[in-house]
């Protein structure tokens, strides 16, 4: 078995004359136009037609990006896991795809002798992946919810095991399964980095926003550490979660939580909880892939040159309109008229959960404007700036205006928790906590 590396999750796992494509994101400004590649990619639609299969991990843009999937051949079957709802199999097979859905922990055989195993992999726990909206678009009961999965793919000889975005502290308890299915695991696709707003879109201080990012950096090859010790594969993969930041938001890319793959590459080399010699760090660059049987890549790796990629970020990223600036801006009076019908749906979904907190919510709509939303059933008005000094305990956010009614108007146009995850939303928390239950109900501040 063969693994070609496109970028971030994307990769093609072949076994002899069959190709399946996982998790395609192969253009430029998913999440509302701000996460982009780098290196970039010259992405042909044609050169993935012989694909035999498209393996779909979860609803996340990066993950299941309609911007790439639009553009290709709807012909090939697309495989996810059967969730709890059927929002994600709906969205892919609205813009013209066959779905299969596969039963938790079935092991399928899709041609020859290759065989596939999905299964549910984690239930959400947005404090540990601090995406903080969580995903709840895709839950069904609160707090107890899979929303992503993990592959196994084996062709009765050689097994590589797809671990997606699933944390470990997550999913151990389903890559334990695995790792007790199979004898032994050949290749090892995991994660190495977070993907969230925190700490770049957080107010706090540069030096501040720098510990947190080695904080984050560090934990996450750790929880790769783990990965590694528990499947013990011959050869694992650093993969997923790689983007750089486009647009007005490009000056953020210096406090993301993420190693560059090279960094990553390095911590592995030198870590004292994996056996190299047992356990060999293979990393590839785009296009080239990996012969399991073999153990030899088609190419040597090449570093990505730092100075090239800021310079491209500056002069190429940095240029780009985010999706919602090619919109006219709303007035004042267009975005108030919208938040009583969202107060209404947030208040129907914070009643449903019992959830009551002396948190406000304020959101920024002008210089001197702003929604303050209680969390405990007493409505919400509008208060100025200087008033503002007398709320103790809030969340306040601040958001493009145009990007903001897309929200308002409806998941049909945009979502919160996408909207954090872009790193389109400026926070400030006071207390510096976290309650799961507002971010939740927050979800469902809409029409």
């Amino acid at each position: 078995m063969k693994i070609q590396y496109l970028t971030s999750a994307s990769v093609i796992i072949e076994d002899k004359n069959i190709k399946i494509l996982c998790d395609p994101w192969l253009v430029d400004g998913e999440y509302y136009g701000s996460w982009c590649h780098y290196p970039p990619l010259d992405f042909c639609p044609e050169d993935f037609n012989n694909v035999d299969f498209i393996y779909l991990s979860h609803i996340h843009p990066d993950h299941s990006s309609l911007k790439t999937l639009k553009k290709m051949n709807k012909n090939i079957p697309v495989l996810m896991h059967k969730y709890e709802t059927n929002f994600f199999k709906n969205v892919i097979e609205s813009i013209g795809f066959q779905v299969t859905e596969l039963l938790h922990n079935k092991r399928i055989l899709l041609k020859d002798n290759l065989h596939v195993n999905i299964l549910a992999a984690d239930n959400c726990d947005p404090q540990l992946c601090h995406k903080y909206f969580g995903c709840s678009i895709a839950e069904t009961k609160f707090g107890s919810t899979s929303i992503d999965s993990m592959a196994v793919f084996d062709n009765e000889n050689e097994v590589i095991v797809n671990t997606n975005d699933c944390p470990y502290l997550l999913s151990n308890k389903t890559a334990s399964i695995i790792k007790s299915q199979y004898q032994k695991i050949d290749m090892l696709l995991v994660g190495y980095t977070s993907a969230s707003a925190f700490p770049q879109c957080f107010n706090i201080s540069e030096d501040q926003k720098i510990l947190e990012k080695k904080r984050l950096q560090n934990m996450y090859v750790e929880y790769a550490e783990k990965y590694v010790e528990l499947f013990n594969p011959q050869f694992f993969f650093p993969f997923a979660g790689r983007y750089t930041l486009a647009g007005k938001l490009a000056q953020l890319n210096i406090f993301k939580g993420a190693y560059e793959l090279e960094e990553a590459y390095e911590y592995f080399l030198k870590s004292h909880k994996i056996n190299l010699e047992k356990n060999q760090c293979i990393i590839l660059n785009s296009g080239e892939n990996f012969d399991i049987s073999s153990g030899k890549s088609s190419k040597n790796y090449k570093p990505i040159n730092l100075e090239q990629k800021n310079s491209y970020i500056e002069n190429v990223l940095s240029t780009k309109k985010l999706d919602y600036e090619y919109e006219n801006q709303p007035t004042i009076e267009e975005i108030i008229s919208k938040i009583p019908q969202a107060y209404r749906h947030f208040e129907i979904k914070r009643k449903q959960l019992q959830f009551s907190s002396d948190t406000k919510i304020i959101i920024k709509i002008s210089n001197s404007q702003n929604i303050l939303i209680s969390c405990k059933g007493e409505g919400f008005k509008l208060i100025s700036d200087k008033d503002l000094v007398e709320i103790t305990n809030f969340v306040k956010m601040e958001l493009d205006l145009r990007l903001l009614k897309w929200i308002l108007d409806g998941p049909r146009f945009a979502v919160w928790n996408n909207a954090e995850i872009g790193s389109h939303i400026k926070y400030q928390r006071n207390p510096e906590k976290y309650e799961r239950g507002l971010y939740y109900c927050l979800s469902y501040f809409h029409s």
